[in-house]
């Protein structure tokens, strides 16, 4: 994905906003491009000289794409009573649903989308365990 020497870096907001007041984020992306940039300068000072190409996503393109509401990556709201070993929500944690062969898992499992691939690999975990007890 990235030139030999060189290095892809993804950055991730949190609490970006679906809806902007007066604009929209077709007409706004590169300005949030350019304060997440500059947020980053302001720690690693140099920064900004080392990008040779960047991609704003946002909520809307999120949505677009993937068809997640409002572009949320946690498929729902990430409330307390459905964070951490209650995703996505009590009494279905163990990545089983109450169809029996039938699992889940993505954004809205445990531990939720900012972990990539975790999700389906715990989910798999489950089925392996599952299919052992049968046998």
């Amino acid at each position: 994905m990235a030139p030999p020497g060189k290095h892809v870096m993804s950055c991730f907001t949190m609490y970006t906003p679906y809806e902007l007041k007066g604009s929209t984020w077709d007409a706004e992306r590169e300005n949030l491009g350019d304060t997440v940039q500059r947020t980053l300068e302001s720690y690693f000072p140099g920064f900004s000289d080392l990008v040779l190409h960047r991609e704003v996503v946002t909520p809307l393109d999120i949505e677009r794409v993937t068809g997640l509401s409002e572009g949320n990556i946690y498929a729902g709201e990430y409330l307390a009573p459905q964070t951490y070993f209650f995703r996505p929500a009590p009494g279905y944690s163990d990545y089983r649903t109450p169809i029996e062969g039938y699992y889940q898992g993505g954004s809205g499992t445990h531990p939720g989308g900012c972990v990539s691939g975790a999700p389906g690999r715990f989910a798999s975990q489950q089925v392996l365990k599952d299919i052992a007890a049968k046998a």
